[in-house]
């Protein structure tokens, strides 16, 4: 399967990520106000991706990985998260390398009242980092 193809993106790839996540576990929502962006991708297991629009509230989520593989782009000033809905292999290329003397990540927290309604538990599994 084809994972991802540069000429067809907006911006070029820089740095490509892998998480691997638990089962009811919730990687809280973040942004990018220097404008990474970033192409999600489900490689085992099924994951809940929740993106909210920061300008206008909309939302928009989306099931993927074993059950519908597509992958999903983001722009980065959108704040965006996924769920563990089973165990999984997540991927997500990126249009900036990460600095850790000068990272480029706002929060919102993942039960904002935005966005709440969208994940499948009221009591996920969260890192330090995403109890914020």
């Amino acid at each position: 399967m084809e994972l991802m193809r540069a000429s067809g993106l907006p911006k070029p790839v820089r740095q490509a990520n892998l998480a691997w996540s638990r089962q009811g576990v919730i990687r809280a929502l973040h942004y990018h106000e220097r404008g990474q962006d970033d192409l999600f991708c489900c490689l085992r297991g099924m994951v809940r991706v929740v993106v909210l629009d920061r300008d206008t509230d909309e939302v928009f989520t989306e099931d993927i990985g074993d059950d519908n593989p597509v992958a999903i782009y983001v722009p980065g000033t959108n704040a965006h998260g996924y769920e563990a809905l089973t165990d999984c292999l997540f991927c997500y290329f990126v249009t900036e390398e990460y600095d850790a003397a000068d990272p480029d990540e706002q929060g919102v927290p993942w039960n904002d009242p935005r966005v709440a309604h969208l994940w499948s538990t009221d009591a996920p599994i969260l890192s330090a980092r995403d109890t914020v």
